[in-house]
């Protein structure tokens, strides 16, 4: 009888803390697109648009680091308009990536981040939203270019994979994000 009496309390026991555990399971998990964050992300000012010299200064730094890897690229700097300003096809890069490069220079500076953001959001957090998004683009390699604040355009690189495309890139602003 006092085995049995055991057998039922540590039965009762274990269906009681399952039952806690499933209560403590099924808890909503708050929606990570509601939290209100304290300050506007991606917030920089427009300012003036990019000078061709200045567009043509970060199209070349970008063309050097692809050169010096042999990754054929596409290179678009836009304004703070988002209009074309300059453009280079290096030799072999591939013909899609032309209208791409420019996508990424349009996304990074009409949006005043990089389209690495929407990369991220779109393969590690999930963020379907951002198809829908008009002018997005959710592949790395769209830079803004940003002077005293504030952005002056954006650079693209496309023709490689994306990791290169972003390191292509990331010379070619940092002719202007010093």
């Amino acid at each position: 009888m006092r085995q049995l009496r055991s057998a039922l309390l540590a039965v009762t026991t274990l269906l009681s803390s399952g039952a806690a555990y499933a209560q403590q399971a099924a808890a909503p998990v708050p929606y990570p697109l509601d939290a209100i964050p304290e300050k506007m992300p991606f917030a920089t000012p427009y300012g003036a648009p990019i000078s061709l010299a200045r567009a043509q200064e970060a199209i070349a730094a970008a063309k050097a680091e692809a050169e010096k890897h042999g990754w054929p690229v596409n290179i678009a700097v836009v304004d703070s308009g988002a209009n074309l300003v300059a453009f280079a096809r290096m030799d072999g890069a591939q013909i899609a990536s032309i209208a791409i490069a420019e996508h990424k220079a349009r996304a990074s500076a009409t949006y005043r981040r990089p389209t690495r953001v929407f990369e991220e959001g779109l393969q590690k957090l999930d963020y379907k939203y951002i198809m829908t998004l008009d002018g997005a683009i959710a592949s790395r390699g769209g830079i803004p270019l940003i002077e005293d604040g504030k952005l002056i355009g954006a650079i693209g690189c496309s023709g490689a994979t994306g990791s290169q495309d972003e390191v292509a890139c990331t010379a070619g602003a940092a002719t202007i994000n010093k």
